[in-house]
């Protein structure tokens, strides 16, 4: 049982009291490399951490806290980078429920969940309807009308004008 509770403190890193933190001190927070907290400020604009007049980066505790939740959707969650950043805008929260909800399935998905289906299903029906379109239009090929081609005039020698009146 103590196991589980160590690993538990684990999982949840303690972000200390401070104003600012510097780029190497949110990597070792997150349990990443420095390099990859700058991709993820070029491929997440909510994080945008200041920068001191010498070009460090100061990060504020919201921005470890948006960093910890990237790396908590990419690293844990399996997100891709372009879905983490769906999820981040859609408002997606962690949500740490109580033992003895986690041992009730739900009965019902969320409303939020159920307008996002039928907003998925909307889109699939549409997107089938036209790959069924351009399939008959690719087994049917209308038959296009031939162009006739230009008709080219012979210029006569002795005329000295392209263009005969």
């Amino acid at each position: 049982m103590a196991q589980a509770s160590r690993k538990h403190a684990s999982d949840t890193p303690v972000i200390p009291d401070r104003l600012y933190f510097k780029i190497g001190d949110v990597a070792r927070i997150c349990g990443i490399e420095t390099y990859v907290l700058r991709f993820w400020e070029t491929q997440f604009p909510q994080l945008k951490p200041n920068k001191s007049g010498t070009g460090q980066r100061l990060y504020r505790r919201r921005d470890v806290e948006l960093a910890l939740e990237i790396q908590r959707l990419v690293h844990k969650e399996g997100y891709t980078i372009s879905g983490a950043r769906h999820a981040l805008e859609g408002g997606v929260k962690r949500v740490t429920a109580p033992a003895q909800a986690v041992a009730e399935p739900a009965t019902e998905p969320p409303p939020m969940m159920l307008q996002r289906n039928d907003t998925m299903k909307a889109a699939l029906v549409q997107a089938r309807n036209e790959l069924r379109e351009i399939s008959q239009l690719l087994d049917n090929p209308q038959p296009t009308a031939r162009r006739e081609r230009a008709k080219v005039i012979k210029v006569r020698p002795e005329l000295e004008s392209l263009f005969p009146m």
